[in-house]
């Protein structure tokens, strides 16, 4: 194997961490009251969040609008993310995770569980890596007492 090879396999690497900790600041801004501000940082000026059921918001200015209420509708949330399959092809990238979140809904002041799946492409921007869009598909969304058994809604 080639220095080259080595270096390349390397910058690999240090990107998919870099797209991890991209992902998990976005998770703990979420759960830090959806900082709106910081969460909308993430994403590049013509970024996409789609969150399917829940809406979508295209360009920065729109994420960081739409955030600014939601922890309001959500008061509490966890976001647990989880088997990230994370391919770099040179300065862009995509994503898939699953989501496992507890949280609370403020209309009916209902503990609900929540599974979803991010699809996601992500950019480098100065060198950094940045969300181009991030789509949301969720599974379920069912009340804590009852399990996505007996009250699965969506």
């Amino acid at each position: 194997m080639s220095l080259e090879d080595i270096e390349r396999r390397l910058r690999v690497l240090e990107d998919v961490e870099e797209i991890k900790r991209l992902k998990a600041r976005y998770c703990g801004y979420c759960d830090d009251n959806y900082d709106a501000d910081k969460i909308a940082s993430l994403f590049v000026e013509d970024g996409v969040w789609d969150g399917g059921i829940r809406g979508k918001a295209e360009g920065r200015e729109a994420i960081r609008e739409f955030f600014v209420n939601a922890s309001r509708r959500l008061p509490f949330a966890v976001h647990m993310v989880m088997n990230p399959i994370i391919e770099v092809d040179g300065d862009t990238a995509t994503g898939t995770w699953y989501l496992f979140q507890p949280c609370t809904y403020s209309e009916g002041d209902r503990a609900v569980w929540g599974s979803a799946r991010y699809d996601e492409e992500y950019v480098r921007v100065n060198g950094g890596w940045m969300f181009r869009h991030l789509k949301l598909t969720s599974h379920f969304w069912t009340p804590f007492d009852e399990g996505w058994v007996k009250a699965q809604f969506v």
